[in-house]
């Protein structure tokens, strides 16, 4: 394959996926916006609570990532009732996982949001929000399954149009309900979150009504060669567990990390809830990337062309960087235009002026693990190399330096920010001597 031909087959997949990706984090940036008109509180309200919610989005990611290495190696190697059984399994693992972030999030609001702050107006905010939410997770879970087969299949862009329309659905709904606006009752905050499970509840439909469709029109002996002999049930486990338990450890401390910001101040911790959403959509701007060096690499060890895997997946890390410092820059370009949207006090607004900074500054080497941690070095199966890598970066480094820098040596919040993300640069020269050894290179 011509590196022009390359270049336009990872876009065909990493296009579609990371305007999906922006629009899924479009939600949270609309609900940020507009909630922000109604102060600091309600900010960082909806941060908090958002962060409990983004621990099983995560570890429902992981579930996807999964799937993405089951599904191309499979496809890789013309196995397509092996892919189906793949979709299946993943399916019921991340249903499984909603079910049980519902019912924590309806049963123990309360008790959750206290670990984030001392605020009792944000907490009794955050865990009217957090309830409403965790309707949101069976829908998403859904969608992030089906999604992942309909990428593998070529059909990217099934899963866009339906975000597209879920994002529509969610700005409409947020401007009748936080507001009251067409007679409706102003729900504030509330608001905001009824607008988020409507808006995910019409995507997970839509998501399934494409794979359906595709499902009935491409069926097996259409899709490829048939294959005998059951799903190795072990084989998934030993690849899952790593991955949600490295998912689950790594966005427990990333809830660490908004303690830490909720110890130094609600101001603080607003600030940091106001560049969330700008986190997102930069690393979304991206991730298809990650996804399509998942599912492309994948392809390529199921069909053992190692040497190809290894030279293509040069390319995609390539590609993430240029693309990641092009975002950097216009975001230290545009940084006080995004702040002077929301109606806060100066303070806030200042921090996060910094915070912008110190992520653009970080975001390259966030990029570069996406592509590696969660494309490449995944993508033959040895998800346990990944953990080792990750619980180093969280727990051996961003934790620690986070409560030294913020309890004992009372650094300001972008400084304490800046310090905690030092953890992504540990980690990626970590992934970059995994990538080196080959050890990845394997065919499931």
């Amino acid at each position: 394959m011509k590196t022009k031909s390359f270049f336009s087959y990872v876009m065909s997949i990493a296009v579609p996926v990371a305007l999906q990706s922006m629009l899924q984090s479009s939600f949270s940036m609309i609900d940020q916006v507009m909630v922000g008109q109604l102060g600091s509180t309600s900010i960082a309200a909806i941060g908090i609570a958002g962060k409990f919610a983004f621990m099983y989005a995560t570890m429902v990611g992981a579930i996807a990532a999964i799937a993405g290495i089951m599904i191309s190696q499979y496809m890789g190697q013309k196995n397509s009732r092996f892919a189906y059984k793949s979709v299946a399994v993943n399916l019921t693992s991340a249903l499984s996982l909603g079910t049980v972030f519902m019912m924590l999030s309806l049963f123990l609001p309360n008790r959750i949001m206290n670990l984030y702050s001392e605020d009792t107006a944000a907490i009794r905010e955050a865990a009217n929000y957090l309830k409403i939410i965790s309707a949101t997770y069976v829908p998403l879970g859904i969608a992030s399954i089906l999604s992942v087969m309909l990428r593998c299949s070529g059909k990217a862009k099934f899963p866009l149009y339906a975000s597209i329309v879920s994002a529509f659905t969610n700005t409409g709904l947020n401007y009748l309900l936080i507001f009251g606006n067409l007679g409706c009752p102003t729900l504030g905050v509330k608001g905001a979150a009824i607008a988020s499970f409507i808006s995910q509840f019409v995507n997970a439909l839509l998501v399934f009504v494409f794979y359906r469709h595709f499902q009935r029109k491409k069926t097996y002996n259409k899709l490829s060669a048939e294959s005998g002999g059951k799903l190795n049930i072990k084989q998934y486990f030993v690849m899952l567990l790593p991955v949600l338990l490295t998912e689950f450890l790594w966005s427990f401390g990333q809830n660490v990390y908004t303690l830490i910001y909720g110890h130094i101040g609600t101001k603080e911790l607003a600030a940091v809830s106001l560049i969330s959403p700008v986190e997102s959509l930069l690393i979304g701007a991206l991730s298809g990337l990650a996804q399509a060096a998942g599912i492309l690499i994948g392809k390529r060890l199921g069909e053992e062309k190692y040497d190809k895997a290894y030279s293509e997946s040069k390319l995609l890390m390539m590609y993430g960087f240029v693309g990641s410092v092009v975002l950097s820059l216009l975001l230290i370009l545009l940084k006080g235009l995004y702040v002077d949207i929301y109606n806060v006090e100066d303070f806030v607004r200042n921090s996060a002026v910094w915070l912008l900074v110190a992520f653009a500054v970080l975001a390259p080497f966030k990029v570069q693990n996406m592509i590696l941690g969660n494309g490449i070095l995944r993508s033959g199966g040895k998800t346990h190399y990944i953990m080792w890598i990750d619980l180093l970066g969280t727990w051996v480094l961003g934790v620690p330096l986070g409560f030294l820098v913020s309890y004992y040596l009372h650094f300001p919040v972008a400084w304490v920010y800046f310090v905690i993300g030092f953890e992504e640069i540990i980690r990626w020269i970590a992934c970059v001597i995994l990538y080196k050894s080959k050890k990845w290179i394997v065919k499931l």
